[in-house]
């Protein structure tokens, strides 16, 4: 008669149990893979020149624009007051209309890529605030244009930060991948809802958290030594 499940199973089993695993546990690392690549493409391709756009227009920069400061404030504001789980729902019908389907790794990026381009543009503003205003101005003074200032001024001074902030990012949409696995999103997640939770199979979730530490430690080592070495100052 086989065990019950959730019952303790004698180690051999066990160990077989999570040898027949391996495979599933690949595909959902290659899925979670996927879905923090498409969202911290879209936060880079868009979050970054919105963060940039967000620093030119506020009070005392070159480009200031008050309506604009606070439209774009606004709208980054509103996105980021959503938790994830809650506008991972209510974008379904967008992210059926976008992906053809509201489940999987590809589907989960869509409402991760939209909440990853506001906060990232918010971690990009604060950084290129923290440029000293003497360099900026003195770009100015040799008659700099505002696209020759912003690509080699502000994002070369601010670049350790920069990398600090996508660091921040990817670790932060790291475990919002993991949340989206709670809705069919796929991934690492999805693994450990399946087997840690429904089926009480504890080797597995641990697992799971297990590899989420280490991806975690992975960024954040990477990100720093990366940061030292952009550092000039």
């Amino acid at each position: 008669m086989p065990p019950r499940r959730g019952a303790e199973q004698p180690v051999p089993d066990r160990l077989l149990t999570l040898l027949g695993l391996l495979p599933e546990l690949g595909t959902a690392m290659g899925q979670t893979l996927l879905m923090m690549a498409i969202s911290l493409s879209a936060a880079v391709l868009f979050g970054g020149p919105l963060g940039i756009v967000l620093f030119l227009v506020a009070d005392g920069q070159s480009l200031q624009s008050r309506p604009l400061a606070i439209a774009l404030g606004w709208l980054v504001n509103l996105v980021r007051s959503f938790p994830f789980i809650i506008l991972l729902v209510a974008l379904v019908p967008f992210t059926r209309a976008i992906a053809g389907t509201s489940i999987g790794p590809l589907a989960a990026a869509v409402p991760l890529s939209l909440a990853a381009i506001p906060y990232f543009a918010r971690l990009v503003e604060q950084n290129l605030r923290e440029v000293p205003r003497g360099v900026i101005e003195a770009a100015h003074a040799m008659g700099a244009s505002e696209l020759q200032i912003v690509l080699h001024v502000l994002l070369v001074e601010a670049r350790s930060g920069l990398v600090l902030a996508l660091t921040v990012l990817a670790i932060s949409f790291l475990s919002y991948s993991a949340v989206a696995g709670v809705v069919g999103g796929g991934g690492i997640g999805d693994l450990a809802i399946r087997y840690g939770y429904y089926r009480f199979e504890t080797d597995v979730m641990v697992i799971t958290v297990a590899i989420l530490l280490v991806l975690v430690q992975l960024i954040q080592f990477g990100g720093n030594r990366l940061a030292r070495r952009l550092d000039q100052r």
